[in-house]
C-alpha cells in the first residue's frame, strides 16, 4: 500500500458531538490509531494537549475514554459522548459554549500562554507561515490536512 494512502487524517475539529467541538476528533485518532492509520505526526499529542484538555473538560481520563472507544463495538461518537457525561461532567449549555468558543480560537493573540507561538511553528513546518488566514490551531488543521485549500 502506498505510503499516502496507509494513512488517514482524524475528523475535523469543528465537528461536534452533543454540541462539543473536538470530542469526535479525538475519538477518531484513537480509532485511527488502533487500526494503524494514524500518521505518527499526531502520536506525541495522543492523550495531551487538545486531547488531554477535552478529557478534563469532560471529567474522564483518555485511558478510560480510549478502553470505552476500542471496547467491543466501541459505539456511535453520540454513545461515547453520553458515557462521558455519564462516567465524568455532563457540561450544561453554558459550559459547552464557553468550551466551544475557547477552543474555536485557540492560536488567535494567545501570546501569553505561547499558543501562537506553538501554531506558526506548525504552519512554518508545514509549509504555511505566509497564510495569515489560518489565525487558529481549527483553521490550521482543516487546510494541512486537506479540507481547505
Amino acid at each position: 500500500m502506498p505510503e499516502r494512502e496507509r494513512f488517514s487524517v482524524p475528523r475535523s475539529a469543528f465537528d461536534r458531538v452533543g454540541g462539543v467541538v473536538y470530542f469526535a476528533r479525538m475519538v477518531d485518532k484513537i480509532r485511527l490509531h488502533a487500526a494503524g492509520r494514524l500518521h505518527e505526526d499526531y502520536l506525541a499529542n495522543l492523550g495531551g494537549a487538545f486531547d488531554g484538555r477535552c478529557c478534563r473538560f469532560l471529567g474522564v481520563t483518555y485511558e478510560d475514554l480510549r478502553q470505552r472507544v476500542l471496547a467491543g463495538d466501541g459505539g456511535t461518537d453520540e454513545q461515547v459522548f453520553a458515557w462521558c457525561g455519564g462516567r465524568g461532567t455532563r457540561p450544561n449549555d453554558e459550559q459547552v459554549l464557553v468550551w466551544n468558543k475557547f477552543m474555536l480560537k485557540r492560536g488567535w493573540r494567545d501570546e501569553d500562554d505561547g499558543s501562537t507561538q506553538e501554531l506558526e511553528a506548525y504552519k512554518a513546518a508545514s509549509g504555511l507561515a505566509h497564510r495569515a488566514d489560518l489565525r487558529t490551531f481549527f483553521d490550521y488543521y482543516e487546510v494541512d490536512e486537506g479540507r481547505l485549500p
